[in-house]
C-alpha cells in the first residue's frame, strides 16, 4: 500500500471512530421527534418569531396589469418567484396556527397574492442564547493533535483572526436548528380592518405589541391602504435540524391545526434558556 493511501486510511479511521464516539456517547439521548412533536414545536416558533420570508410568484406577463408599466418591472416575470422579509404574528383566537400578517397593498408580496398567487412563510428559529457547549468532536481533535496535523476548523480559524474585519462567525449551527415552511394563500380576516369592533382592535393590539413601529401603518392610516390578513395554512414541510436527531418532512395539516396553546406554551426550544448544549437533544437541556 502507498504511504499517501495509508496516510488517507489512518485519517478516515480517525475520523470514523470520532464520530462513533461522539454518537456512541449520546446515543441514549437521541430520541427523533414525532411529526405532531415538531408541529407543537413549530407552533410556539411561530408565537415567538416576528418576522419571515414570505413568498410568491409573479402573474404571467399576459395577465399583468398596468402595475407592470407603472412600476417599471421588466418582462418576463411571469412565474418567476418573489421572496421578502415580512412582519407576521400569531394573533388569532381560534388557534389554528394561521399567522396574521398586515398587508400593505402597495407592496409587491400582496400585489402578486391578490393577482392569483399561492403564498409561502418561510420561518427560522433563532435562539436569543448562544450555546454553552458548541458542536464538536473532541475525540477527533485529540488524534489529529497527536499526529501533529491542524484540523480544518484550525485552519479556518487562523484565517477568520487574519481576515477578522471581514467576518461575522454565527454563534451557533443553524443547520442544526428548526425552521419550516407554511404553503398556502391569504385571505382576509374579517373584521380584521375596523379598529373600533373587537376583532379589528384585538388584532392592532397583538400586531403592535410585536411590531410596535406597525402603529403607523395599521388599517386606516393615512400612509397606505393595508388589511389584516391570514396566511391560511394548507401544507407544512419542517426541518428540525440534523436527520439523526430531528424530523424531516411533512407535517399532516391537521396535527398543525390540533395543536394547543397549553401545549406549545409548555415546551421549550433550543437557545430560550441560559446554558443549553448544542449537540443535546435532552428537554431539560434545551
Amino acid at each position: 500500500m502507498k504511504p499517501g493511501a495509508i496516510t488517507c486510511t489512518l485519517v478516515s479511521c480517525c475520523t470514523a471512530a470520532a464520530g462513533a464516539a461522539t454518537i456512541s456517547a449520546s446515543s441514549h439521548e437521541l430520541s427523533i421527534p414525532t411529526s405532531y412533536e415538531s408541529a407543537v414545536l413549530g407552533r410556539r416558533i411561530l408565537a415567538l418569531t416576528p418576522l419571515g420570508t414570505i413568498s410568491t410568484v409573479f402573474p404571467e406577463d399576459k395577465h399583468a396589469d398596468d402595475v407592470t408599466h407603472r412600476e417599471n418591472r421588466p418582462s418576463g416575470l411571469g412565474g418567476m418567484p418573489y421572496g421578502l422579509m415580512e412582519y407576521v404574528a400569531d394573533c388569532e383566537d381560534n388557534d389554528f396556527g394561521n399567522p396574521t400578517i398586515l398587508a400593505i397593498s402597495i407592496g409587491t408580496t400582496f400585489k402578486n397574492a391578490a393577482a392569483g398567487s399561492n403564498v409561502s412563510l418561510a420561518v427560522q428559529w433563532t435562539p436569543p442564547h448562544p450555546p454553552a457547549k458548541r458542536i464538536e468532536s473532541t475525540v477527533k481533535q485529540k488524534w489529529l493533535s497527536y499526529l501533529g496535523w491542524s484540523s480544518n476548523d484550525d485552519e479556518e480559524e487562523a484565517y477568520h483572526k487574519h481576515k477578522h474585519h471581514h467576518d461575522f462567525a454565527l454563534p451557533y449551527s443553524a443547520a442544526n436548528l428548526p425552521r419550516f415552511s407554511l404553503i398556502g394563500h391569504l385571505e382576509p380576516i374579517e373584521g380584521g380592518d375596523d379598529r373600533d369592533g373587537h376583532e379589528g382592535s384585538q388584532l392592532a393590539k397583538c400586531f403592535v405589541k410585536s411590531h410596535p413601529d406597525a402603529k403607523y401603518w395599521l388599517p386606516g392610516n393615512r400612509i397606505h391602504e393595508s388589511h389584516f390578513v391570514r396566511l391560511v395554512v394548507e401544507q407544512i414541510y419542517w426541518v428540525g435540524g440534523f436527520g439523526d436527531r430531528a424530523f424531516i418532512g411533512w407535517i399532516p395539516v391537521e396535527e398543525w391545526q390540533n395543536v394547543t396553546r397549553e401545549e406549545w406554551q409548555n415546551v421549550r426550544l433550543p437557545g430560550e434558556k441560559k446554558g443549553w448544549k448544542e449537540w443535546s437533544v435532552v428537554p431539560g437541556d434545551l
